[in-house]
């Protein structure tokens, strides 16, 4: 049976959907951007929304328990491919031992013209 996973420590979905479910022994999160919560808007650039992303993916499953050491799969979407190395920095600083498989794409666009957006499955 799948369990709504949510946390005031991450932003509202802005549409019709979860911050995350689980289910099976699995934690899904949906894309997570660099929305700071004091502002609602995004952070100042690619580098403070990725930071930002990886935050409320933390926090998120936090809810459930879990940790960056459960996730096992990531996405994630980038605006411009020119910015990959500056979100690997933010990204990696997450994770000790064996990095997450992990998909890395360009897309035509994201919400709220964020630069980058992430989202994982983490193993409970």
């Amino acid at each position: 049976m799948k369990q709504l996973v949510q946390t005031a420590s991450a932003p509202k979905a802005i549409g019709p959907y979860s911050q995350a479910i689980a289910i099976n022994g699995f934690v899904y999160t949906s894309g997570q951007l660099g929305i700071d919560l004091q502002t609602g808007k995004l952070a100042e650039g690619v580098q403070a929304q990725a930071i930002l992303a990886m935050k409320y993916i933390g926090e998120i499953l936090s809810a459930r328990g879990l940790s960056y050491d459960n996730i096992v799969k990531t996405t994630i979407f980038l605006a411009d491919m020119a910015d990959f190395a500056v979100v690997n920095a933010a990204y990696q600083s997450h994770f000790t031992g064996a990095y997450p498989a992990r998909s890395t794409v360009q897309v035509a666009g994201l919400p709220l013209g964020a630069r980058v957006e992430i989202e994982c499955v983490a193993a409970a």
